[in-house]
């Protein structure tokens, strides 16, 4: 069976450069999964170090970064959709997938294997299914299949809505995203809480003097409008408060170095849940030297 290693942790803890690293020693190849990176011109803001991603002078092949332009409502459905061509083109080429990110519910719809269907809704069936209890949804469920997720009988709402789907699919088959079959082992960088903020807080003044708001600048004069921007959060939501005038640069920067340090904070909470939900870390100190995280890495995958 095809191997999936994946490479997870909070902002600023450094995901990129460990996976490019091992990339580079394994015949890997990297597989975003970043929310806000799949957006072309997003680039500062969105931490799209391209720079991580070359190793010993040479790029590692990369995957589901700049695919969209700004102002496309990205959401799971299409990353799980981009996530299976990526794998498939990587394995096809006898090259090791490696997924490295930060979104958790990017990370957990991989290696939870969640069923996504692009289903829309069905007021009629729906109005017909409300009549009935719990115990006969349940029934009318078990009669498309196997029941593989649980949490769909939890409650009725949850029961309707997976008896929409599989109505739907019985009609159509092509709705359902058919994830690749893998084997996995995941790896997750951990800093003591007072090292990764004071990580994310150097790593924000760094792009601000980089440049991060004259691209966002250079965004809103290529017509994407405030209220879009806003949208993505974190530095693109603060940057353009600030830019359009409603926040001062200070009252910008400590918004949003706050904003980031709780984010952090959220993504850990993320991981842990996932944990606790059979999902296998194995943490791995990001102090470390990244010679000695590459080597922890290929001890294990070579258990």
């Amino acid at each position: 069976m095809k191997q999936l290693i994946t490479i997870l942790g909070p902002t600023a803890s450094g995901k990129t450069q460990l996976g490019a690293y091992l990339a580079a020693e394994i015949n890997g190849e990297i597989i975003s999964a970043d929310s806000r990176q799949i957006y072309r011109k997003m680039d500062i803001g969105t931490g799209k170090d391209i720079s991580d991603y070359t190793v010993n002078g040479k790029l590692v092949p990369f995957h589901l970064v700049d695919i969209q332009e700004p102002g496309f409502r990205y959401n799971v459905f299409a990353f799980l959709n981009d996530f299976s061509t990526a794998f498939n083109n990587i394995c096809d080429a006898n090259n090791v997938p490696i997924l490295c990110g930060g979104s958790g519910m990017y990370l957990d719809a991989v290696l939870r294997g969640y069923d996504m269907s692009k289903v829309p809704n069905n007021p009629e069936l729906r109005a017909n299914l409300e009549n009935f209890n719990h115990s006969k949804l349940v029934e009318m469920l078990r009669t498309f299949g196997p029941l593989h997720n649980n949490s769909d009988i939890t409650d009725n709402e949850r029961l309707i809505r997976a008896i929409e789907i599989a109505e739907y699919q019985k009609i159509h088959p092509e709705s359902t995203i058919k994830l690749p079959e893998f084997s996995s082992v995941v790896f997750g960088i951990s800093f003591e809480r007072k090292l990764i903020r004071e990580r994310i807080t150097q790593r924000l003044t760094a792009r601000l003097n980089e440049g991060m708001i004259h691209e966002v600048e250079e965004l809103l004069n290529d017509g994407i409008q405030p209220e879009q921007l806003i949208y993505y959060g974190l530095e693109y939501k603060f940057v353009t408060m600030y830019v359009i005038g409603q926040i001062s640069y200070e009252t910008m920067f400590e918004k949003l170095n706050i904003a980031i340090h709780q984010f952090a904070k959220r993504q850990m909470t993320w991981y842990r849940r996932m944990e606790k939900k059979g999902v296998k870390i194995d943490w791995i100190d990001g102090a470390q030297s990244i010679k000695s995280k590459v080597n922890h890495i290929k001890e294990i995958l070579q258990q």
